[in-house]
């Protein structure tokens, strides 16, 4: 869980995550889910933010069923793909979720 003072101190992310999310073509539920995601996992050190807001990108699309490849999130936010793959699970079990077994 979040705060609302989250928001307003990582509203430069936000507004990458809104970017990249428009960017990637998708739908309101991906950027929500991207959204809480980072808002409830999101980092000390602002250079971890970038690395969490693909991964949360990544993993909000594929809970929403608008799944989209590592190789296109990571160069919609600016990071490498290898930095998404090994994110985005974690992030994804720090939130309370289990990540897909495929």
């Amino acid at each position: 869980m979040y705060r609302a003072r989250d928001q307003v101190e990582n509203e430069e992310w936000l507004a990458t995550i809104d970017d990249a999310a428009e960017r990637l073509d998708l739908g309101g539920e991906a950027k929500s889910r991207a959204t809480d995601l980072f808002l409830s996992t999101v980092p000390v050190a602002d250079r971890s933010k970038r690395a969490t807001v693909a991964a949360s990108l990544y993993a909000g699309a594929l809970i929403a069923g608008n799944r989209r490849s590592q190789s296109a999130v990571a160069d919609a936010v600016g990071v490498s793909r290898l930095t998404v793959q090994n994110r985005w699970k974690d992030l994804l079990e720090a939130a309370g979720l289990e990540p897909p077994k495929w």
